[in-house]
């Protein structure tokens, strides 16, 4: 199904296509309508965030092809929600003149973190030591052909518990993270492996092609760097943010990180590099480790990022007005702060409920939350809470202007947020999502 533009729009020579109707892209619309550009989506569910903004929508799977090509024919460019995305299904698009942004070419080697992390090796870039799953296999059954280890008889499991050792590269050991290539998200698709035990248990129940093993980072701090390229090589970053995460969710985010001048160009320098090598147009975050060993690329996403939302408070231009100029072909807006600092805490759910007819979700905690000084609220407008699931958040503009102050001003204010909105996931491990990475110190 398609809902019709308001009249005048259809002919508009920018208006931007997204494949995606949830919080990012109902942010991209509020951006893109404030430089007067329409925003059309694809999405599966008419009640979808992005519909309440959206100048039309085509109510579709995500991976409808047809849908998509629909909604390019009134689009000037196509640009994508997340990147679960079926690339050689969408290169027959490509071929007939549809323009993708980012490319689909530059999107291929970033969309599964295994081609991440190779590319990453190619490129000369920092990241934690890895290896594929798969490749601890072939130690295992050579240990079995020499009998050093007896082989399982025919019909146990082809994979029995041995000694740790023997089964890790060189130099490794336990703990280490263990990551779904693809799909995973918010903490799904990682594990915490202690011990050869629960390494044995995940090389029982998952492909060991589609996983990667890494390993564990004592990091001081979780940091990200925004960037962005246009189609004329242009490059502008962010401030360097630091993030936080409520077991493997991001909790907030603090702007801008304390960090040393080098620190700061190093993150830079490794976005600059990376869009640049694989000639990418768009909005990109890099995930990074900050401790002992330097900085390290965690994760890259090609898109949109939560730990870029504080920009829409406190910067000239936020991520999603980016996002919106990028793809409709205007210069890119300029990146300085508007302010000495801001925390951006998410509002995580933490029960299960459907929203009311009357008042949505929590609407008294709501009020509560933006009556708070300083505060702005972003409520996303989803129909069903889950523990763990992104409902809104609320961005707090900070105004200590000196780093050790400001970290101070930014615990405080987030108490406050707590007293208010607890988190998910504060009773039994039970209730945990597997996998939990230990949390760094907050702010030392």
């Amino acid at each position: 199904m398609t809902t019709p533009l308001p009249a005048g729009s259809a002919e508009s020579p920018q208006a931007i296509g997204v494949v995606g109707g949830g919080q990012l892209a109902w942010m991209l619309a509020a951006a893109a309508r404030e430089l007067d550009l329409p925003v059309l989506v694809q999405t599966p569910a008419a009640d979808d965030p992005a519909t309440r903004l959206a100048a039309s929508v085509v109510q579709a799977p995500l991976h409808d092809l047809e849908a998509t090509r629909r909604l390019a024919a009134r689009c000037r460019a196509v640009t994508f929600e997340n990147e679960w995305l079926d690339l050689e299904a969408l290169a027959t698009l490509a071929g007939e003149g549809v323009s993708f942004l980012p490319r689909l070419d530059s999107l291929r080697p970033l969309v599964n973190k295994h081609d991440q992390r190779r590319l990453l090796q190619r490129l000369g870039l920092p990241s934690p030591p890895w290896r594929l799953l798969a490749d601890l296999l072939p130690q295992r059954l050579e240990l079995e052909r020499t009998g050093a280890v007896a082989a399982p008889p025919a019909d146990s499991h082809p994979l029995p518990s041995i000694a740790p050792v023997p089964l890790l590269p060189p130099g490794w050991r336990f703990p280490l993270m263990a990551k779904a290539a693809s799909g995973g998200y918010d903490g799904r698709g990682t594990r915490l492996l202690r011990d050869a035990a629960d390494l044995d248990t995940l090389l029982a129940a998952v492909d060991p092609q589609q996983w990667i093993v890494e390993a564990f980072v004592p990091f001081e701090q979780e940091l990200s760097q925004l960037a962005c390229r246009d189609s004329q090589g242009n490059v502008v970053c962010y401030p360097l943010v630091q993030t936080h995460q409520h077991h493997q969710v991001c909790d907030w985010v603090l702007t801008p990180a304390s960090v040393s001048h080098p620190v700061q160009a190093y993150a830079r320098n490794i976005a600059v590099s990376l869009l640049t090598a694989i000639d990418y147009v768009g909005v990109l975050s890099i995930e990074l480790f900050f401790g002992a060993d330097g900085l390290l690329v965690n994760e890259i996403a090609p898109r949109t990022h939560n730990s870029g939302h504080v920009t829409i408070e406190a910067c000239r231009t936020s991520q999603f007005g980016q996002q919106a100029r990028i793809v409709a072909g205007l210069p890119m807006g300029p990146v300085d702060p508007l302010v000495p600092g801001a925390l951006m805490v998410n509002l995580l759910g933490f029960d299960d409920r459907d929203a009311a007819a009357d008042d949505g979700l929590h609407a008294d905690l709501r009020d509560r939350l933006g009556a708070l000084p300083g505060a702005t609220l972003h409520w996303y407008g989803k129909r069903q809470s889950s523990p763990g699931r992104k409902l809104g958040h609320l961005t707090l503009v900070l105004e200590s202007v000196d780093a050790r102050a400001r970290e101070a001003e930014a615990m405080a204010r987030l108490a406050e947020v707590r007293e208010i909105w607890p988190l998910p996931w504060s009773g039994a491990a039970g209730d945990r999502p597997m996998g939990d990475r230990s949390e760094a110190t907050a702010l030392s």
